[in-house]
């Protein structure tokens, strides 16, 4: 058994992909091309603006025929599917050389890797680009992808090539990994690279304030659901509405009175 940091902080997630070998074989067994890179560019951006927010992305490296983007992600927002659409279709823009021609030169891939809950509960979900006819069938024409993983719901079922992967994201939620699990090399250089042990006084500082941002964002969104929830009791709503429309328990609903009670 190892002790090691969690991959669900960003500075660690890019320390250990952000690694060549790692992050060529985790792309080979995701989405199934061979990148010919010497290099993973990490907290990537694009000189040139694009849109109305800035976009950095985590892991990003490109060879003469793919651009390829990894992401990590373990708050549950809302918006997350809709973010990473974002990111992709930026990466995607920033290639327009003119209206002459649309046709971009590197094929765009965005792999998200979710570590926490999703209401979805599936592990993976796609986003191809590529036109179909009538009946289904792909017109080859747009190869560019956005593929969604959720780690927490790896089984059996989960192609082979993803469940290695996506059992040692989830198992390092714990802080321990037994390493004796897996066998892909890259998978335990993966597991080695982000022991505790070997974490710096600096990236050991990131991930503590990476820690404190998602609680407030956290305790932000969970105040705003609160106060929807007594807008809705205050309307009278159903219990079970209310926490359809919230996503809160019961028991927290029937708290709100309390915690009102409370302050006054």
């Amino acid at each position: 058994m190892k002790q090691v940091a969690s991959l669900q902080y960003g500075v660690i997630f890019k320390k250990a992909f952000g690694q060549v070998d790692i992050f060529k074989a985790f792309v080979k067994d995701i989405i199934g091309i061979d990148l010919e890179i010497d290099k993973v560019e990490t907290e990537k951006t694009f000189t040139q603006k694009i849109g109305n927010v800035k976009v950095e992305f985590d892991c990003y490296a490109e060879d003469k025929k793919n651009r390829v983007i990894v992401e990590i992600q373990h708050n549950n927002d809302p918006d997350h599917y809709d973010r990473f659409l974002h990111y992709h279709c930026v990466a995607l823009l920033e290639q327009a050389e003119n209206y002459k021609n649309y046709r971009p030169n590197l094929t765009v891939y965005t792999i998200v890797v979710l570590t926490s809950g999703d209401k979805h509960k599936t592990d993976i979900a796609t986003i191809d680009f590529d036109p179909r006819d009538k009946y289904g069938k792909k017109l080859n024409e747009i190869h560019h992808k956005v593929i969604y993983l959720a780690a927490k719901y790896v089984d059996k079922n989960t192609p082979e090539l993803y469940q290695e992967w996506l059992r040692v994201i989830n198992e390092s939620l714990t802080e321990t990994i037994d390493e004796s699990q897996y066998y892909r090399p890259e998978i335990q250089k993966t597991i080695s690279s982000i022991e505790k042990n070997l974490i710096t006084p600096e990236e050991r500082y990131f991930m503590i304030e990476e820690y404190k941002l998602k609680e407030r964002i956290a305790q932000g969104q969970l105040n705003t659901k609160k106060e929807i929830a007594k807008n809705l009791l205050a309307m009278e709503l159903s219990l079970e509405a209310i926490e359809k429309a919230t996503g809160l328990t019961p028991i927290e609903i029937e708290n709100l009175n309390n915690e009102d009670f409370e302050n006054d």
